[in-house]
């Protein structure tokens, strides 16, 4: 849960480099309360307002975690919009799941490193 929340801290942020695991907590957890709030709504006989308002509240810091994923791994931000095409999503996911790079970059330093 520090990793989601530590993402909706750095709401904005474009710049610099998250590593995998900050990227895949952030995404498990935003599911599982996309997944809890849906489920409510159904058993309350909502109409979808409150899951719809959670997704447009998470959308710029799940961009920013992207852009900031695709960092570490020394690409640019704008490898993103490739997920506008199709079969896209597919090259995304398999730079989601790519390593960090261990040098310094343009973007920042290795996280993982100053972690460890």
């Amino acid at each position: 849960m520090e990793w989601y929340l530590k993402v909706l801290k750095q709401y904005a942020v474009f710049s610099g480099r998250a590593r995998r695991k900050e990227y895949w907590m952030f995404t498990l957890f935003n599911l599982l309360i996309a997944f809890a709030i849906s489920f409510i709504e159904i058993m309350l006989g909502g109409y979808g307002t409150i899951g719809s308002l959670y997704i447009l509240a998470v959308l710029i810091p799940a961009i920013a975690v992207s852009v900031r994923r695709l960092h570490d791994i020394d690409r640019s931000g704008w490898w993103l919009l490739i997920g506008l095409i199709p079969f896209g999503s597919i090259v995304l996911f398999v730079f989601f799941v790519l390593d960090s790079k261990v040098e310094s970059n343009e973007y920042g330093p290795n996280p993982k490193l100053a972690a460890d």
